[in-house]
């Protein structure tokens, strides 16, 4: 009866109002942050603009779109530690839904750059704010397997915005992005604001949120920088591997042409699935830097058979890539992590800045990839981004604390 009791308890925390929220907030922040990769081609095509200027413009968007993610980040990673970790989740859920509402009425390229900035912005609160919530809400025992919930769940948010942009105009599929989120809002009724945060917060005395004291420390800064690190193999398979497919696929011979699109789909769906799965495996071997390590180094491998496995055919192409985003399934972990490494004053300005930084690293992983396919193949030039990406991230796995059972209540001096 005690085990059973238990067993109920357990269940009434991971499907709580706060967990369910956070869960599906992310999903519709990643419907809407993949979204315009999706929509680029045809979007800008209906706007007028010719395919050189596609490329170009596009380029631009995603930059705006990305500069508006680092500096959101930072913006509503301070707001989390001094407002709430609630009103940040319900900020940038009302910011990025109406920039996604008003993408669907633009009529010019430089309308549609800021509208992807404020998106940015919106769209950079999101997961940091919900991971932050739900460790900080779930007994400690719970926490790998909530979290991981959130991401496994949300993480289907790109999978619905590849089928909407098939079957619907692209004006429609952000209408339904945004329409999705303003209806998310409505489920805030019976969710709660954290309680170590509630207690925060009559502690007058304590500095909370701020950004630049992550710097001035020697230790808050090995912690921070160690976080982002863990990251980075995640974004070189989205950033380089997935999003590059067509070069990838074209440079392996394979006959069938190589939808860059459908890669970061099935990406996405091997990644909710190994969301899932780190969370329990994280419970079982009860610790974060195993759980991570291991799928760091499966992700290793996958990224091996992936470029000189000789694979041959779209169907083996994209089950590879449904394998790689098993691999970075510990997004969720990751994130984790970066909450439970600081105190509950600098918590969410840590676990929302973390990702978006991580993200960030994107345009730097990129910019190698190009560099080195002026003197390597593209096959080779790949490889090379990814073993700046596999060494940073084993180092940091190695060597930053372990976080599991870890007591949350704490602050950072």
């Amino acid at each position: 009866m005690t085990t059973l009791t238990a067993s109920r308890s357990d269940a009434s925390h991971l499907f709580s109002a706060p967990v369910i929220v956070a869960a599906l907030g992310y999903f519709v922040d990643i419907y809407d942050l993949l979204l315009f990769g999706i929509v680029r081609l045809p979007s800008l095509a209906s706007l007028g603009l010719s395919e050189a200027e596609i490329s170009l413009t596009g380029a631009s968007i995603l930059n705006w779109q990305m500069t508006g993610l680092l500096l959101g980040g930072i913006l509503w990673g301070v707001l989390g530690d001094k407002k709430g970790r609630l009103s940040v989740l319900f900020g940038s859920i009302i910011t990025y839904s109406l920039a996604n509402i008003a993408c669907g009425f633009v009529q010019d390229a430089d309308t549609y750059k800021i509208l992807r900035f404020i998106a940015g912005v919106g769209l950079a609160g999101e997961l940091g704010a919900g991971i932050t919530l739900v460790s900080e809400i779930l007994p400690k025992h719970l926490r790998a397997i909530g979290t991981s919930l959130v991401a496994g769940i949300g993480l289907l948010g790109a999978v619905v915005a590849y089928f909407t942009v098939e079957f619907f105009d692209w004006r429609y599929a952000y209408f339904i992005g945004g329409g999705l989120g303003i209806s998310l809002l409505l489920l805030r009724i019976g969710v709660f604001e954290s309680g170590i945060f509630k207690d925060l917060k009559n502690q007058k005395h304590v500095e909370k949120g701020n950004f630049f004291s992550l710097f001035n420390n020697r230790d808050r800064l090995s912690r921070y920088l160690k976080c982002i690190g863990i990251g980075l193999p995640t974004w070189f398979v989205i950033g380089i591997l997935a999003t590059f497919s067509n070069e990838f696929g074209k440079a392996l011979g394979i006959a069938e042409a190589i939808k860059p699109g459908l890669s970061i789909m099935w990406c996405y769906v091997g990644l909710s699935i190994g969301d899932f799965c780190s969370g329990f495996l994280s419970h079982w071997l009860e610790s974060r830097k195993k759980a991570v390590f291991y799928l760091m180094l499966f992700t290793l491998l996958c990224s091996c058979i992936y470029l000189y496995a000789g694979v041959k055919t779209s169907g083996q192409f994209y089950f590879v890539a449904g394998l790689l985003g098993f691999g970075i399934g510990y997004w969720a972990m990751f994130v984790t992590i970066g909450a439970e490494q600081f105190g509950t004053n600098l918590r969410a300005t840590a676990a929302t800045t973390i990702p978006n930084m991580v993200r960030g690293t994107v345009v730097m992983m990129t910019t190698l990839f190009a560099s080195f396919k002026e003197s390597f193949s593209v096959i080779n030039s790949g490889a090379l981004v990814g073993v700046i990406c596999f060494l940073i991230g084993i180092y940091c796995i190695l060597t930053v604390p372990e976080t599991h059972n870890r007591d949350l209540d704490f602050l950072e001096e």
